[in-house]
């Protein structure tokens, strides 16, 4: 019996999905083990100017390449796969790449938008920083989560 596998160049664009994805997991997780510890030992200023010129250099255009790319191509090949053994896992990678989008866009977004904004260097850190950080970890967790769920998509797509 032969497996539906998505058509044809359906396994670039889950491999790709995946990629970008892992890149994507990268870029958070960096953050949580890297760039926030360091800024944490840093004065009120100097920790409010770093993160606005993170978030200021950090919109460009690789960046975003994976950033949206990566939620995209995962629903390009959650729906190439729908009707193959890979279909679940890449609908929950779907879920969590949405999922991922929302908290970017609803919590860090924000976050950044008022540090940028904002005068006082100790009360634009005291306000930024607790949330800033545990919203990121979450978008950690779930980038992550989705790159597992398309390893698996992957590995299920081209079982025998």
């Amino acid at each position: 019996m032969t497996q539906n596998r998505g058509g044809k160049g359906a396994g670039a664009v889950l491999g790709t999905a995946t990629a970008a994805t892992g890149l994507l997991a990268g870029v958070w997780f960096a953050y949580v083990c890297s760039v926030m510890p360091a800024l944490a030992r840093s004065d009120d200023r100097v920790y409010v100017q770093v993160m606005r010129d993170i978030n200021e250099v950090i919109q460009n255009p690789a960046f975003f390449a994976v950033f949206f790319g990566a939620p995209l191509l995962t629903a390009v090949a959650a729906w190439q796969h729908r009707a193959g053994r890979a279909r679940p896992w890449t609908l929950a990678a779907l879920v969590l790449a949405v999922a991922v989008f929302l908290v970017t866009s609803a919590a860090n977004v924000p976050l950044n938008d008022a540090l940028a904004s904002a005068q006082d260097p100790t009360a634009a850190r005291a306000a930024f920083a607790g949330p800033w950080v545990a919203w990121n970890a979450v978008r950690a967790v779930l980038t992550t989560a989705g790159f597992a769920c398309l390893l698996r998509a992957l590995t299920v797509r081209n079982a025998r």
